[in-house]
């Protein structure tokens, strides 16, 4: 956990971001050093936009920081994101280090850009203002929706449905399970076996397989 002085820093930055921007903009601070990381909020205001509060699990950067290398995990800024009820979000992740460079916290604001884009839909015809139409990256609100969004990209990576999947195919889908972090959520490889119809046995030895 980032030292007090840091905590109380980024609790009144939160705090005074969320005031200036107004309810429509989440902030929220995550802890990457605690030793439960499916609990991994430690601040949040205005968490009604993504339904989020205290003490909730991991995003995909947050999971994309405990499993990936800290060397290579930069800054997002400005990206669009999803909740699972509909939102579009304009978000920014920024992570937080430790004298050694290494991530202890994150810091991340998403702004319900929902209504604005709503608008700029309804008088597009007169601004021909074109915009990214890049897949929103979702924002699960607890770590069973990240899960299973997770598997989810599993099986758009493979291109097919898992009844016509073979054995490479698994093999891949597990490969990018187990790239993303989802192996890090409690009891997920029970979900992801039963999922793919594979044995834990077999899940294992997928893992080790895509290793080589």
């Amino acid at each position: 956990m980032p030292n007090a002085s840091t905590l109380q820093f980024l609790l009144t930055l939160a705090k005074g971001i969320a005031s200036q921007f107004g309810p429509n903009c989440e902030v929220v601070v995550h802890d990457l050093a605690t030793n439960d990381p499916e609990r991994s909020i430690v601040a949040i205001e205005n968490g009604h936009v993504t339904g989020r509060k205290v003490g909730d699990g991991p995003s995909h950067v947050v999971l994309e920081a405990l499993r990936g290398n800290p060397e290579q995990l930069h800054d997002h800024l400005s990206y669009l994101t999803r909740t699972k009820d509909g939102k579009t979000l304009k978000s920014t992740t920024i992570y937080i280090r430790d004298d050694d460079g290494a991530p202890i916290g994150i810091f991340g604001i998403n702004y319900d850009i929902t209504l604005m884009l709503a608008m700029e839909n309804a008088i597009k015809q007169f601004t021909a203002t074109e915009r990214d139409e890049k897949e929103p990256e979702p924002i699960a609100r607890n770590v069973s929706d990240l899960l299973d969004e997770l598997i989810e990209q599993s099986v758009k990576v493979v291109g097919k449905p898992v009844a016509l999947m073979n054995k490479e195919d698994k093999v891949k889908a597990v490969q990018f399970l187990n790239e993303t972090g989802a192996f890090l959520i409690t009891k997920s490889g029970d979900r992801v076996c039963k999922f793919f119809g594979i044995s834990k046995y077999t899940l294992y030895s997928y893992i080790d397989e895509s290793k080589a």
